[in-house]
């Protein structure tokens, strides 16, 4: 019953066009070519990039961010209260109006204390700008290694200049060495980045990266197994030319140098829209979905991988809303470019007392509406 299934499964007609299956992926006369097993490799790949990682933050990512005079600015703690506490981890981060003033009842605080409670349990939680840093500058080393490796593996091959001779011979394009590191270490690297999505910095489009990495993860991973390569390692190579741009512009961001900061992000955006809008839609996309109708007839995995890079493609389209958004807001005035992604550390007023601890009924006072009405000889702070 399961050798059955398998076999429908893995079924030339589906994944290949007519006349092409599996066995034309067989190494044979000297000839490598990609090996389902061969994606095994990715697993420790990925583990030594969640190691280096760890050491390259500690012994280049933070000297670095001394250097350019990263700093983190003293945040005021929450003073201890178990109502509130409660509240924020069972309930909400943000409480509505009325809620605040049913919290300001039940600690004997003020409507405002409350609100500047919140405020800072919030801030809180909110990531470091020196782990924003080393997250950062993580990312923009490895996209740029990554863009210039590949630059040098594909800016000798004629389908980097032509690229519909990405089907020349499909699929009995044999695997070359270069071909294979290319793929193990960028897959490698995205498995590492989907298993520390939980400890990395959540922003706003924290579901939009998720489906990002499963979806490149399984671009790669298929393009791999029906020998896809040439399309694979053009694809890889046009997403990482803007990436290292976008982290390098962040380490200005946090480091507060704002006019490097404007200058990368405007490149990075030039460079974005020109990869991500023009080259990968109309001249790889089209090449992967529309010239290959003129040589097979359609089949499963021509629209399986097609329909991958239409996800990826819907996303580029909402980061570029989000691009565009950022170079709006700072080109007129010169300002700091912020990361529409990210969530915005909050500030408080001083008219304010932010402790907010909790008062019962004493001799001295009572509680009434939320606020602690003291005696005459007491000074009243709200």
């Amino acid at each position: 019953m399961l050798s059955r299934l398998s076999e429908l499964i893995w079924a030339d007609w589906i994944w290949f066009p007519e006349g092409h299956g599996w066995a034309d992926l067989k190494d044979h006369d000297g000839k490598v070519f990609p090996n389902p097993k061969d994606l095994w490799a990715t697993i420790p790949i990925a583990l030594c990039f969640l190691v280096i990682r760890q050491i390259f933050e500690r012994t280049v990512a933070i000297p670095l961010a001394s250097l350019l005079g990263v700093s983190d600015k003293q945040r005021v703690g929450a003073s201890p209260n178990p109502v509130l506490e409660s509240y924020f981890c069972s309930t909400s981060k943000h409480p509505k109006q009325s809620s605040i003033e049913s919290l300001s009842k039940q600690t004997g605080c003020s409507v405002r204390q409350v609100q500047r409670w919140f405020r800072r349990r919030r801030n809180q939680d909110r990531p470091s700008k020196l782990k924003k840093f080393r997250e950062a500058s993580w990312r923009f080393t490895f996209y740029l290694l990554a863009f210039f490796a590949g630059l040098a593996v594909l800016i000798d091959k004629p389908w980097f200049y032509d690229v519909k001779l990405i089907w020349e011979n499909f699929p009995k394009m044999p695997l070359l060495p270069s071909q294979y590191w290319y793929y193990m270490i960028e897959l490698g690297f995205y498995i590492s980045l989907l298993v520390s999505v939980a400890s990395d910095v959540k922003r706003k489009d924290f579901k939009e990266q998720i489906i990002h990495h499963v979806a490149t993860i399984a671009l790669i991973s298929f393009s791999w197994l029906v020998n896809y390569i040439r399309a694979g390692t053009l694809i890889m190579l046009v997403h990482d030319a803007a990436d290292y741009l976008m982290e390098s512009a962040k380490m200005f961001n946090y480091a507060g140098w704002r006019r490097t900061c404007n200058f990368i992000f405007t490149m990075f955006a030039a460079v974005f829209i020109v990869t991500r809008l023009i080259i990968l839609p109309f001249w790889i996309i089209h090449t992967t979905f529309v010239y290959p109708l003129t040589l097979y007839s359609p089949f499963f995995g021509f629209y399986f991988f097609n329909g991958l890079m239409c996800v990826l493609q819907v996303l580029h389209i909402f980061w570029a809303v989000l691009i565009l958004r950022m170079v709006v807001k700072f080109l007129p005035g010169n300002d700091i470019v912020e990361d529409e992604r990210s969530d915005k550390e909050e500030t408080e007023s001083d008219d304010e007392d932010g402790n907010c601890e909790h008062r019962e009924k004493s001799r001295n006072g009572h509680v009434q509406n939320g606020h602690t009405v003291l005696n005459n000889n007491h000074s009243k702070r709200d």
